[in-house]
């Protein structure tokens, strides 16, 4: 595994953040760490690049405990924190250099920035000040900070906050460009997001692992099996109430929602319903659960 977290917990003050948590994330893996804001997302993430002490609980990265060893290991991490704090008076390549000089000799800084610079899209930009920069290209910014030591694992903690509409289309983009290469935690409280750019999530609620699978099983498992279905003519009400039972049949608007009182998909069964009453279907589709919806589920206040 690139990382695993064992039974990690942080306290602050008479707060618990992170409550004994336990995940692996494997190599290759886009992994989205989700929650709402305030369930431990960041705290977990500081823990892992070293940035914050857990209480108790460890830490490997590639294998190796952190315990003693995070000073070597953190060539083998890359972190953009939800903030991206950049030093706004320098100059991007320059900046981009001074940070690549903390990880590598000064032989190799200046192929590292431009190929970091090339990946990311700012070549028409290297030459400005951080400062000069939009929001967009201040995340591009972080992103090539967080990757120009070429590590094996990218942190990147709400990267798209505060993005326009296509400026977070072309950072998930990135991201997922990233992902070919490189393992990735991605946090996030936006389940589009997750759902655009990870193909497994680990959901965090008040400092807990409330679920960890991968996107398909987590809708697969809260699926509740009914569909939609609309007729050219419409069927009275009771024929589909002695069909399919009164508490599984919804009406609104000549459209019916049918539920399976066992979980099972339906659909050829409402087919077979339609052929034996002469019916024709115009529409016929089965209601899958968004993450969002699994994730609010999961992650509602009591």
């Amino acid at each position: 595994m690139s990382v695993k977290v064992d039974t990690l917990l942080k306290n602050y003050g008479t707060n618990r953040a992170v409550d004994q948590i336990s995940f692996e994330v494997g190599k290759g893996e886009i992994v989205g760490f989700l929650g709402p804001n305030g369930a431990g997302k960041s705290t977990t993430m500081k823990i892992i690049t070293g940035c914050l002490a857990s209480d108790s609980g460890k830490v490997f990265i590639n294998g190796t405990d952190t315990d003693g060893n995070m000073e070597s290991l953190k060539k083998e991490l890359g972190y953009l924190p939800e903030n991206n704090p950049l030093y706004l008076n320098m100059y991007v390549k320059e900046y981009l250099e001074y940070s690549a000089r903390i990880y590598m000799p000064g032989s190799e800084v200046h192929k590292a920035v431009d190929e970091a610079i090339a990946a990311v899209g700012l070549g028409e930009h290297q030459y400005k000040k951080c400062g000069e920069l939009s929001k967009g290209y201040r995340q591009r910014t972080g992103l090539a900070r967080a990757m120009v030591h070429n590590p094996s694992i990218l942190i990147l903690d709400e990267p798209t906050t505060g993005l326009d509409p296509n400026q977070i289309l072309e950072i998930r983009e990135l991201i997922k460009n990233l992902g070919r290469e490189k393992t990735v935690i991605l946090s996030t409280h936006i389940m589009q997001e997750a759902e655009a750019v990870c193909s497994r999530a680990v959901i965090i609620n008040k400092g807990k692992i409330v679920a960890d699978d991968t996107l398909q099983n987590l809708r697969a498992a809260g699926n509740s099996s009914t569909v939609t279905v609309e007729f050219l003519s419409q069927p009275s009400k009771d024929t589909i109430i002695t069909a399919f039972g009164e508490d599984n049949v919804i009406e609104s608007q000549n459209v019916w929602q049918i539920k399976s009182p066992d979980g099972t998909d339906i659909r050829e069964q409402v087919f077979d319903f339609a052929v034996a009453n002469n019916l024709k279907i115009l529409t016929l589709s089965q209601n899958k659960n968004s993450l969002e919806k699994i994730f609010r589920d999961l992650t509602q206040q009591e």
